[in-house]
């Protein structure tokens, strides 16, 4: 049975991969950290569901001889910042990791310093694998340090991935993204609340926010051009989910259905990628709670490609990639707990 850590328990992410864990197979949930102002909760009383599924104190000090005696994985659902500054320490324990924040996402340290801040340990950077099964697998496989990519990043990045791959896309990419609230965290915020969220939709960060560089090294290092991207995120009033529409000029003309067979091909053998009908959208409910990414696409005109992918933001956003990921890593059947193939 592997033995999980999870840093940052109490926030969304950190209650999802508690929620996932419980139900898989060959994992335990040993060790829950959580703040020291939180006090040491017992995970039900953090999360009431999982009452009886789990009898676990949090702590809130690192005694790092107990940790790495008790534990051969760790999760990293903590803030930006927070995670790179205990890195060292988690290092030195030799056990394998899932960073779910974006210290470790970037591999060019400038990139990463002008949009969020000084990096406390750069030296670790060459490290990580950037956590995106789709376009990582084996990297992945091979490695004991992941960084799992954001949330509205790996929205956007397998609507383009095909495009960018095979250099049939323009540099240039626009994707419009709508998120449900626990996209934002689990801090107080007023424009969060539901007085402010209710019957209400509205964009924000236009063309400034930290998760568009993430996306444009990623499809850059695919397609091998410096791509860029126009972000719009917004917020909209559910809790859970991400639709995104990604607008890519092509090179060369194309016809709807050699587009179509390129998606399907491109995703034949990865089992939590879905590629719609032509012509049809994805739908946030239908993957609410699942690992699943799901992709329409539709040709504007014969150089204009539309291409629209849904996911859970707290799963396929979250811990959901972050448990595909740890199965990689630990030889496990990959689609563990959310099915099994048959």
């Amino acid at each position: 049975m592997l033995r999980a850590g999870i840093f940052g328990i109490s926030g969304y992410a950190g209650q999802k991969l508690v929620e996932i864990l419980l139900s898989h197979p060959r994992v335990a949930i040993t060790q829950g950290f959580v703040s020291p102002e939180r006090g040491t909760p017992e995970i039900s009383d953090i999360m009431p569901r999982a009452k009886n599924l789990i009898s676990l104190r949090c702590e809130n000090k690192y005694d790092w001889k107990k940790i790495g005696e008790g534990c051969d994985i760790l999760f990293l659902a903590l803030p930006h910042s927070v995670s790179m500054k205990l890195m060292p320490e988690i290092l030195d324990l030799g056990k394998k990791v899932v960073d779910l924040s974006a210290d470790f996402r970037f591999s060019n340290l400038s990139t990463y310093e002008k949009w969020y801040q000084k990096h406390a340990c750069p030296q670790y950077l060459d490290r990580f694998v950037y956590g995106l099964p789709e376009m990582n697998r084996k990297a992945i496989s091979e490695s004991s340090t992941v960084a799992n990519p954001g949330c509205y990043p790996t929205s956007v990045i397998l609507a383009m991935l095909p495009l960018a791959s095979g250099g049939l896309m323009e540099e240039s990419v626009i994707a419009d993204s709508k998120s449900g609230v626990t996209g934002a965290g689990r801090s107080l915020k007023l424009e969060n609340i539901f007085a402010e969220c209710n019957e209400n939709m509205k964009a924000y960060k236009i063309g400034e926010h930290r998760h568009a560089p993430e996306v444009e090294e990623v499809l850059s290092r695919a397609s091998g051009k410096n791509c860029s991207l126009t972000f719009v995120p917004h917020l909209v009033p559910f809790n859970q989910g991400i639709l995104s529409t990604c607008y890519a000029r092509l090179r060369e003309p194309a016809e709807a259905g050699i587009l179509q067979a390129l998606y399907e091909d491109f995703y034949r053998d990865e089992p939590f990628v879905r590629i719609m009908d032509y012509g049809t959208s994805p739908a946030v409910k239908n993957v609410l709670n699942t690992n699943f990414c799901d992709i329409g696409i539709k040709l504007v005109n014969e150089r204009l490609a539309v291409v629209i992918s849904a996911i859970d933001n707290l799963v396929k956003g979250a811990a959901g990639q972050a448990v595909h990921n740890m199965n990689l890593m630990t030889g496990m059947e990959e689609t563990l707990p959310f099915f099994r193939k048959m």
